[in-house]
C-alpha cells in the first residue's frame, strides 16, 4: 500500500472544513468592507471640506465649485468616494450623493 498519498475521504474531508470556514469568514468580510467604505467616504468629505475652506481664505472669502477647485490644484479630478458616490459642493457645504 502506498502511504505517501491523501485518500479520497481524506480530501473531502479537508475541502468540506475550507468550505465551511469561507461560509463563516465570507459574511464579515462583506460587512465591514460597507463600513470601511462609509468611513472613507466620510474621509474624503471632510479632506475636501478643508480644502474648501483653504480656498475661501486665499480667495477672500468665495466659495468654490469643484470644479474651481480640480482647476487650482486643490483636490484631484474625478473626485469619487469609495462606494462610488459623487462629491458635491452646495453652499460651501461638501455633501455626497
Amino acid at each position: 500500500m502506498n502511504d505517501k498519498g491523501f485518500t479520497l475521504l481524506e480530501m473531502l474531508i479537508v475541502m468540506l472544513v475550507i468550505s465551511i470556514l469561507l461560509l463563516i469568514t465570507i459574511p464579515n468580510i462583506t460587512r465591514h468592507h460597507q463600513a470601511i467604505q462609509a468611513k472613507g467616504c466620510e474621509g474624503l468629505k471632510s479632506m475636501v471640506s478643508t480644502q474648501v475652506m483653504a480656498y475661501e481664505l486665499e480667495h477672500d472669502g468665495k466659495t468654490p465649485s469643484l470644479a474651481e477647485l480640480e482647476k487650482e490644484g486643490y483636490v484631484k479630478k474625478g473626485l469619487t468616494c469609495p462606494n462610488g458616490k459623487a462629491i458635491v459642493i452646495q453652499n460651501g457645504n461638501v455633501k455626497h450623493e
